[in-house]
């Protein structure tokens, strides 16, 4: 059951004062920033009984009001606003992400950088899960006479290099013939699909190569395996140390899960399209001080990974929300690009 229209309109005051001052909020201060029309008793009597319900509290006697994670929780479902992003932010946003767009893990690390440095707080994402994604195709590329390069390009945009050696020369028309026939072979298979027996039926079917192909095969493999692993890139740990929303154990903590990397990615991929953690909702203990704002991006219409940032629970939710869905739609865009 929602509240009522007036204590609504306070807790959202106190919500966005305390984000603005990080300093509680009495009744006579509210009255000159609402313009609720009552009396500074009834605003008292509606800070109390919020207090009562749990939004608020009050940090010492005497002291305004300021939110608690259930008051932040109402707040973030029911009464903030979207918030649209200055234009010239946003293209400075898109020109940082797509300023490394050589490769999936490269588009991701600049976006961390830039959403770290943009919100002053830390910021992870992880690369596109691997479990649906396909062989989109397989490159060659020279690197001396006896050894190669396969690239390997999935279908959720990861790409995974792996050098060869072999006892041959590997001269461009038989690296040509790798490339038809290998990607005759592995074109649309599923990357858990690509096991040693599968290898060895295709190596198997390749007529004249077969003698050539098995050090190909192994580096197939190998990259294969390195694009079956979801990794997270995260920036701005450092930031937590320097703000004032956290004790020295709260940011302690919340870096020591920065350095989890399984724990991160287990979080914002099991994440909605976009959604806030707010302390314990996130089930992780090193996080019960803590916000995590998270964003899924897209690869041909299906959700991969995810962008997220790491904060105090004393943050401008609406715009930060605002920056990750805009970062992570970056993403997409410039991942697909890329494909």
């Amino acid at each position: 059951m929602g509240l009522a229209l007036r204590k609504e309109k306070i807790l959202s005051s106190v919500v966005e004062s305390y984000i603005r001052s990080g300093e509680p909020i009495g009744s006579k201060a509210l009255l000159e920033e609402t313009d609720l029309g009552v009396s500074s008793a009834t605003v008292r009597n509606e800070l109390k009984a919020l207090d009562e319900e749990g939004y608020l509290k009050q940090p010492h006697t005497s002291a305004g009001r300021i939110p608690t994670k259930k008051g932040y929780r109402y707040y973030i479902d029911n009464l903030m606003k979207p918030m649209i992003l200055p234009e010239r932010l946003r293209e400075n946003i898109e020109r940082a992400i797509r300023s490394g767009a050589g490769a999936p893990e490269t588009i991701l690390s600049r976006c961390v950088s830039v959403m770290a440095e943009l919100t002053r707080a830390a910021c992870a994402a992880t690369t596109p899960s691997s479990d649906e994604a396909r062989v989109h195709r397989i490159r060659f590329v020279s690197t001396g006479r006896h050894t190669s390069m396969v690239v390997l390009v999935a279908s959720n945009g990861v790409v995974k290099s792996q050098l060869f050696r072999c006892e041959f020369v590997l001269t461009p028309q038989l690296l040509s013939m790798f490339d038809k026939a290998v990607n005759e072979a592995f074109a649309g298979v599923k990357l858990k699909d690509v096991t040693q027996g599968f290898l060895q039926t295709a190596a198997s079917g390749m007529g004249e190569l077969t003698l050539f192909i098995p050090d190909v095969m192994v580096a197939i493999y190998d990259a294969v395996q390195s694009a079956l692993k979801i990794s997270v890139t995260v920036a701005g740990q450092t930031n937590l140390l320097f703000s004032d929303s956290y004790d020295f154990d709260s940011a302690r903590n919340t870096i020591r899960f920065l350095g989890d990397t399984k724990t991160i990615s287990g979080l914002l991929n099991n994440s909605r399209t976009h959604m806030i953690y707010l302390g314990e909702e996130s089930r992780i203990p090193e996080l019960r001080d803590s916000a995590v704002v998270t964003a899924r991006y897209e690869i041909g219409g299906e959700n991969a990974g995810a962008v997220a940032v790491i904060a105090p629970l004393r943050i401008d939710y609406k715009t930060i929300m605002s920056e990750v869905i805009y970062a992570a739609g970056c993403v997409s865009r410039a991942i697909g690009d890329l494909l």
